[in-house]
């Protein structure tokens, strides 16, 4: 086993588990779920979709999020992580606005932008949310680090993990979008 002599595993492990508190503590988290879930059911009713979008690790849970709206929930959901659309679409328009072109390429009226970023500060991101506001489009974030980050601001469902521990947001993060699903579900257990 290869550890750190004299450190109290126990305690670093209380300080870390700690960072969750927030998913499961807070009634503005459950405010901000509610409100997600009553738009998630709204698109689904008007036949639109979710657009979903991050970098990196936070792309990944975009897409893991796409997956099961789309499977479970029944809310019509994509992502774009295809390494095709985005070299295409970063080399043409700029890596900074790739994803607010798709978003230009894919969207349509009614439909919903859903955008991570742990940081807030993605310029990929931030301009995705931006064409979404222009478009009249709803906003959903999620973020952590700073308050004021530029995402955050932008939109209209938040969700700000106050941590800037990676992981540990990006865990959050997945919590989050995965309760919303089986919130629309209306169900924690069901067959898959």
């Amino acid at each position: 086993m290869n550890s750190e002599a004299g450190t109290n595993w126990n305690l670093w492990l209380d300080d870390y588990y700690r960072r969750y508190a927030p998913v499961t503590q807070s009634k503005e988290v459950y405010e901000s779920l509610i409100k997600f879930r009553d738009l998630a059911l709204a698109v689904k009713a008007s036949k639109s979709k979710l657009m979903m979008g991050g970098n990196g690790a936070s792309a990944s849970i975009a897409a893991h999020g796409a997956v099961d709206f789309t499977k479970q929930a029944k809310v019509t959901s994509l992502t774009f992580s295809d390494a095709n659309l985005i070299t295409c679409f970063a080399n043409d328009y700029g890596y900074d606005n790739w994803l607010a072109r798709a978003f230009e390429h894919y969207g349509r009226p009614g439909d919903a932008a859903v955008l991570i970023s742990v940081s807030g500060k993605s310029p990929s991101v931030v301009r995705a949310a931006e064409y979404a506001r222009e478009q009249k489009m709803p906003v959903v974030t999620f973020t952590g680090k700073s308050a004021d980050n530029p995402l955050r601001k932008l939109g209209d469902i938040n969700f700000f993990i106050d941590s800037a521990a990676y992981n540990v947001v990006e865990c959050i993060h997945m919590i989050w979008l995965t309760t919303v699903v089986d919130m629309v579900v209306g169900r924690a257990e069901y067959s898959v």
